[in-house]
């Protein structure tokens, strides 16, 4: 039976919604004699960041990049003792040459990738960067921007012996307006702490990620993260009003506006936004955040199917309208894997999908009764078979973490290969039955989940191990599907080093050169981030 006044603290108008029949009087008379006639919804489990996942994986072997892709190093040079001794210099107590301590920054926390660097630097200010991109252009040294290393496609990592440079340590809000609500900050300030910090003033981060413990905000701009509230706010291309970057050769470009509007010249801060850090290391940004919602509701509810799912979207937003903020779907086999890896436990009865929508406005007893009324259409209309709602900020985070922690389950049930991509909604799904199907017995899990307000879908595979005849039969099979489909293969995390290669099934010819030369003309030695983003030349760029 449902669990839709569990969490709502409304039983009598609550439980009517999702009330049928014999059950449906059960229910109603239950309430009325203050008892609980429905499966209650537990949630098992401790919330877990994404650097405990991190740490775990460091007890086992990650094969060296290099020994895994056919990539070949590049003729940067190599770090010698007088580099060393200028680092410090520039840096002093902040550089770091311990093993122990790049091992961390060397392995993804997806562990597919690492590196071999041997040096780690970590500066505060923006100025210390410039003078370390300057030195290092003119040594024709290789740098690997770092933030909290939480990206999905191998492009925060060295593949060689890259200079890591970490964001870390820059922290600082620089300053927040109260009216506007306009942030401005250094570009390592973890989200979370981000998030925190403007809803104690009574505002919200503008995006949302799974990763917020850990990522840092610098790193969501670089990689144009979207995350949970794209659909409510919008993307980082309108949020981020300014920012600041070093370029390659030490050159610190000031476009830090506040403004909201300023139509002068090339917007140039969209060169940096999704370039993940071949262009330049962004160190500030500066970002509008909307007013934080007094109302937020959250339901959870099933789904016989995913066309089930596109009508429920439907109607959502027709009836829902402008305090819809999020919708996210996940399938059957998504719930079993956070069941019986993180322990957590469903709160509703066993669907093929679910969907998990959030509204969020300014008056609570309206945004109920818009709720209510979709709720009560789409289960008299068979759309749903079954929900529950929170209202309560803790119940909220529970329901939640069903669809965040996924990609942690994920990593729980062997090696992973993930893909990002974006489609017309109506095929979104349609993809990982193909896969599924062609897979067979040789992958261990095909899933899909994602942001189906956004059409975007995370499809993922899982093996014991990492297998080369796997990958051969998953890709580049996954980019024609998607190319053919008029789709994308990055949706938002990237191309990073393990799918720069395929440019081409989303960017013509004439696009991909063009990009290329941008990176030339900004980055001429090719020192930052090398080996990501972009393929070496035209003819690998996948079609």
């Amino acid at each position: 039976m449902s669990g839709l006044g569990l969490f709502s603290g409304r039983p009598p108008c609550c439980l009517g919604v999702f009330a049928h029949g014999h059950k449906g009087a059960l229910l109603r008379r239950a309430a009325r004699e203050g008892r609980r006639p429905w499966r209650p919804c537990s949630f098992g489990g401790v919330a877990l960041r994404r650097g405990f996942w991190t740490r775990a994986a460091r007890s086992q072997e990650v094969t060296r990049t290099r020994d895994r892709y056919p990539v070949r190093r590049l003729p940067f040079a190599e770090v010698s003792e007088e580099d060393l001794a200028f680092f410090q210099r520039v840096l002093p107590g902040r550089v770091c040459t311990d093993a122990r301590e790049l091992e961390v920054v060397n392995v993804d926390w997806l562990k597919m990738v690492r590196g071999c660097s041997q040096v780690l630097l970590k500066p505060r200010t923006t100025e210390e960067v410039s003078r370390i991109l300057r030195y290092c252009s003119e040594r024709n040294l290789a740098v690997n921007p770092q933030g909290g290393n939480t990206g999905m496609v191998g492009g925060s990592v060295p593949v060689f012996d890259e200079i890591v440079l970490s964001t870390a340590l820059m922290d600082r809000v620089i300053s927040f307006d109260a009216v506007s609500g306009i942030l401005v900050c250094q570009a390592g300030c973890v989200l979370e702490q981000l998030s925190r910090y403007v809803e104690e003033r009574d505002f919200v981060m503008p995006l949302d990620l799974g990763a917020k413990g850990s990522c840092h905000i610098g790193g969501n701009v670089a990689t144009n993260a979207g995350g949970l509230r794209l659909l409510r706010y919008g993307s980082l291309r309108g949020t981020v009003l300014g920012l600041e970057a070093v370029l390659a050769d030490g050159l610190v470009l000031d476009c830090l506006t506040s403004l909201r509007k300023d139509n002068t010249g090339y917007d140039l801060k969209q060169l940096f936004i999704g370039s993940e850090g071949t262009l330049g290391v962004i160190t500030a940004i500066s970002i509008l955040c909307p007013r934080k919602p007094k109302a937020v509701n959250l339901a959870f509810l099933g789904c016989a199917s995913f066309a089930e799912v596109l009508k429920t979207f439907s109607t959502c937003k027709g009836m829902l309208g402008e305090i819809l903020s999020a919708y996210e779907f996940m399938d059957d086999r998504c719930m079993r894997l956070v069941e019986s890896h993180l322990r957590l436990s469903n709160p509703v009865k066993e669907n093929p999908f679910y969907v998990l929508i959030e509204t969020s406005g300014s008056d609570a007893r309206h945004d109920e009764e818009k709720l209510n009324n979709f709720l009560e259409q789409v289960m008299s209309s068979g759309l749903v078979t079954d929900g529950t709602v929170a209202t309560d900020n803790t119940k909220i985070k529970m329901l939640w973490a069903l669809r965040e922690r996924i990609t942690e389950a994920l990593s729980c049930d062997g090696y992973v290969y993930k893909y990002d991509i974006s489609l017309p909604v109506e095929k979104l799904y349609d993809i990982v039955i193909d896969i599924r199907s062609r897979l067979g017995q040789s992958a261990k899990s095909v899933v899909g989940y994602g942001h189906l307000g956004d059409g975007n879908l995370h499809l993922n595979v899982t093996a014991e191990a990492y297998s080369a005849s796997l990958l051969n039969a998953i890709e580049p099979y996954v980019y024609e599907w998607t190319a053919r489909h008029q789709g994308s293969i990055s949706a938002e995390h990237g191309l990073g080093f393990k799918k720069k290669d395929f440019i081409g099934y989303s960017k013509a010819p004439e696009a991909v050169v063009l990009m290329q030369r941008l990176k030339a003309m900004l980055d001429p030695k090719g020192i930052l981030n090398p080996y990501k983003t972009l393929p070496a030349s035209p003819e690998l760029a996948g079609l």
